[in-house]
């Protein structure tokens, strides 16, 4: 029990609060709303809190917490929430509602609810604010009848819904593909006076359509939304810009810049960023680059986001005379490449398979005293994994460290996919290993390549394992992860084991039903993908582009970034691999394991070794 402060008493009354249980099917990952030793008897309470005055330490304590979770420590604004009830104060309704935003960034919704009983225990009456922060909470889980639960809850208590609440509403039904519900609760509040929708309402209601594909439908609610009143703005026509160029009609999505002008709107940069990356994405670089001359016009200069999609473009086209066009450009405004425009060409490079010229590009980043971060290490991970050096990708970790960036799961899985697809299972386990000392959760494609790589090994024994430790890190696998250990299984022979691994699953695929039926014969069940041996060349080949940061003159700079007539090999392209497709469903439950390791062994060898035929690599 926490020490007892100054201005404190100790009593064996009731406590201010009490530990809130969230149901879990693994106990040993169970949280508490509030630590354990709360429940004790024997609590301390703050005196200014009996007297239901303002406590400094409440105040304090709350403010940290909303620090904590600014800074994306939600776990420690709980805590301090648990040790603030410990020591005897009496929470305040924003403590409550910080602790919501404390539960939500931690997705632990179904410990929100309680709060209210917890409130009330406390003689206090729930607020407006504290029931849209748990309606915005329910809303971005997706939970949107127990977010309607929470509204109607509103009114029991004698609270009145906001502007503010129905937005939040609005949105989680768009989010949810269901603008038809929003639209419901526009009407919905015409009948409360303190709740008139505005410009937010009505440009979340356009984004909702939008998102549908049913831009017709936003319009409409433009039109709506003048006759209420309600001017639309910028916000409103980059949403509907937007979703012509995401329905490759970026001509259209240009010509918003008429209509945003006559309704006296100015186009901002995200406006030209939106009409930009539109023109890239369908490879029309000509309109493209002439957009950008006319954002003079429009007083708007581009910035760095519009010059990494140009680049990005024209990489996709090979066009190095392009890229040099837009190197001048971006000189001549004083824009300087970042760590996204290096990355960009980075993996350019690594995809085409020349990791010399990626890891030069690398180089000459950090030459530039441009940070790299997390997503340009993993480029590099991902070419050197693909080329087959995943002993390269493996040492960037300690390349990170030295850099002072975390590693994250992303680049872990990348580099286990490495050496499940060249077999060494030994090495694929020692970087899980130090993927979970370094604290950083496996997800489910983590544990689904490990599998994958152990069916590929024929050790469907150490496959199985694996959902075991799946269990302990909290990841519950789907029916594609149990068809991938049943799959190992019936690589070495064994249709009995296939059948009792795939039998607990909620349906079984037409491979299940073949494999009980025993008509599968013994044979690779994956689909091949193979990339054929070309020679692909370039007329100009991107080179280190060590000057453009250093500011050196455009011709300098395209004279190193660029060169003509380079043609690389087939040696250097990717090697073919092989890729296991399965359904994607849920639900798992196997029976107990029953097999004679005498009888593996005469299966798959006394070493489990055997040859790998197939080669898989799971990257984001």
């Amino acid at each position: 029990m926490a020490r007892p402060h100054e201005g404190t008493i100790t009593s064996n009354g009731p406590v201010w609060s009490s530990p809130i249980k969230e149901p879990h099917s693994r106990q040993k990952h169970q949280v508490h709303l509030l630590s354990n030793s709360v429940e004790s008897r024997m609590e301390s309470c703050c005196l200014v809190c009996l007297g239901n005055n303002s406590c400094r330490t409440v105040r304090s304590r709350t403010k940290l917490m909303s620090v904590l979770i600014e800074r994306g420590k939600p776990h420690e604004s709980h805590s301090i929430f648990n040790s603030l009830v410990e020591e005897g104060h009496r929470p305040s309704l924003i403590t409550y509602t910080t602790l919501v935003a404390a539960l939500t960034r931690q997705r632990r919704f179904k410990s929100i609810p309680s709060i209210l009983s917890k409130v009330e225990e406390n003689g206090m009456k729930p607020d407006s604010i504290l029931f849209n922060a748990m309606i915005n909470a329910f809303t971005e889980a997706g939970k949107l009848h127990d977010a309607m639960k929470i509204f109607r809850k509103m009114e029991e208590y004698g609270c009145r819904p906001t502007t503010s609440t129905f937005n939040t509403l609005i949105k989680g039904y768009g989010i949810a593909g269901k603008p038809e519900e929003s639209l419901k609760l526009l009407e919905l509040m015409s009948k409360y006076e303190n709740a008139k929708p505005n410009d937010r309402t009505y440009n979340i209601l356009v984004r909702a359509w939008c998102n549908k594909n049913k831009i017709d439908e936003a319009w409409n609610v433009v039109y709506k939304m003048v006759s209420s009143g309600t001017q639309p703005d910028v916000v409103t026509f980059n949403t509907l810009a937007r979703a012509y160029a995401e329905n490759g009609e970026t001509i259209r999505a240009e010509r918003m810049i008429f209509e945003m002008q006559s309704n006296n709107v100015d186009p901002n940069e995200r406006t030209c960023g939106i009409i930009i990356n539109g023109h890239c994405k369908e490879g029309n670089m000509a309109d493209a680059l002439r957009f950008v001359y006319r954002m003079k016009d429009l007083g708007v200069p581009p910035n760095l986001v519009v010059f990494n999609s140009l680049i990005k473009g024209f990489l996709d086209i090979t066009d190095t005379d392009g890229i040099s066009e837009v190197l001048t450009l971006m000189e001549e405004f004083g824009v300087k490449p970042d760590v996204i425009t290096f990355s960009t060409i980075m993996n350019a490079w690594g995809s085409a398979g020349l990791m010399d010229k990626c890891q030069d590009i690398f180089n000459d980043m950090v030459k530039s005293r441009i940070e790299p971060d997390v997503h340009a290490f993993s480029i590099l991970a991902k070419g050197y994994v693909r080329a087959g050096e995943t002993g390269k990708a493996e040492s960037l970790l300690a390349s990170m460290a030295k850099s002072g960036v975390h590693p994250n799961v992303v680049i872990f899985t990348t580099i286990i996919s490495g050496w499940c697809s060249s077999g060494k299972m030994d090495r694929a386990m020692r970087v899980f290993e130090k993927m979970c000392e370094m604290d950083i959760s496996p997800n489910l494609k983590t544990f689904e390549t490990l599998i994958w790589g152990y069916g590929e090994a024929k050790q469907p024994l150490k496959a199985e394992e694996l959902l075991q430790i799946m269990e302990e890190k909290g990841v519950s696998p789907e029916k594609k992860t149990i068809q991938l250990v049943s799959e190992a299984w019936l690589a070495i022979g064994l249709a009995t084991e296939a059948k009792r691994v795939a039998h607990g699953t909620e349906e079984e695929s037409e491979d299940m039903q073949k494999i009980q039926n025993e008509e599968i014969p013994l044979k690779n069940l994956d689909t091949v993908y193979k990339k054929q041996n070309s020679r692909a060349s370039y007329s100009n080949i991107l080179q280190v582009p060590g000057v453009v940061a250093n500011g050196s003159s455009a011709a300098s700079t395209r004279s190193q970034m660029l060169s003509k007539g380079f043609e690389y090999s087939s040696e250097s392209t990717l090697k073919a691999s092989k890729t296991i497709i399965l359904s994607h469903t849920s639900g798992f439950k196997v029976q107990p394991l029953i097999i004679c390791r005498r009888q593996l062994q005469s299966l798959v060898g006394p070493h489990g070794n055997t040859v790998n035929t197939c080669r898989m690599v799971f990257i984001n």
